[in-house]
């Protein structure tokens, strides 16, 4: 005997061949006696009967209908899945790039070019770049920045906390803060041979040159563009990172870190 039934019990009824399990949702009080409001447990529907009409249903017999239930479920979506194909889209991160040498532009989107990138490269006089910049931000709406050219200490080993010692680096720390005020996400990379690194760093620069004052070579900005372009967005990258790829180290090119910018998309 499972007792009487109450509100929250699984019941069948009995008159309909006990084919739908119900949960007793309410119970009322009619003249013509107790009549419980029901909904299915497997079965979108809503019913109600006297309670004389139910009868309730053990525990051990409800999981094991709810288990064939689940099963069956599970077996129709295993089913449905195998007809419906899915296709991994990765989509590594756009790149827009500034640099006031035209020949050293063009190599930079071949480069880009055989790395499978989308980027879109402008030769533009250093001290145009920050006029300039922000129009190309907004309309080709980029993940990665790069802002190089030419650049270089007017005085050797002397000042090197002075921005008016550099021939450009004034020019791309406002390039740089031009594209910060379109987006605190893009992450930038900015600076040339011999550039002001602290002061790049400092206006919001992600990555820069050149910490040791020294040459770098014409691939380390691309490196490192191409290395943010096509790593996960859900990855943070340090200078540890890739530094064996650039010709002198975190001495040519070092800075804060940033996330990836690839990012892997399923679609039908």
């Amino acid at each position: 005997m499972l007792g009487r039934i109450r509100e929250g019990d699984i019941v069948v009824r009995k008159s309909y061949g006990k084919d739908i399990l119900f949960c007793v949702e309410e119970i009322r009080e009619l003249p013509i006696g107790k009549l419980a409001i029901l909904k299915g447990l497997t079965i979108r529907i809503t019913a109600d009967s006297l309670l004389e009409d139910l009868e309730k249903v053990a525990v051990k017999e409800v999981k094991e209908t709810l288990r064939s239930w689940d099963e069956k479920i599970l077996g129709e979506k295993e089913k449905k899945g195998a007809k419906t194909r899915w296709e991994k889209v990765e989509q590594t991160g756009r790149i827009l790039h500034l640099d006031g040498d035209r020949r050293y532009a063009e190599k930079s989107e071949r480069y880009y070019l055989k790395n499978g990138l989308e980027a879109v490269v402008k030769n533009i006089k250093e001290s145009e770049q920050a006029r300039l910049i922000r129009k190309f931000v907004e309309k080709y709406r980029p993940d990665v920045v790069v802002i190089t050219g030419h650049d270089g200490m007017l005085k050797k080993k002397v000042g090197y906390n002075d921005m008016n010692n550099y021939r450009n680096s004034r020019f791309f720390m406002e390039a740089v803060k031009e594209v910060r005020k379109c987006s605190q996400d893009i992450v930038i990379f900015a600076g040339a041979c011999q550039s002001y690194y602290e002061g790049l760093i400092e206006v919001g620069a992600n990555f820069a040159s050149s910490p040791a004052r020294i040459l770098i070579d014409f691939k380390d900005p691309l490196v490192v563009a191409c290395k943010i372009a096509m790593t996960d967005c859900h990855q943070f990258l340090m200078i540890q990172d890739f530094e064996d790829e650039l010709r002198d180290g975190r001495r040519g090119i070092n800075g804060i870190g940033s996330m990836g910018k690839k990012e892997v998309k399923y679609i039908q």
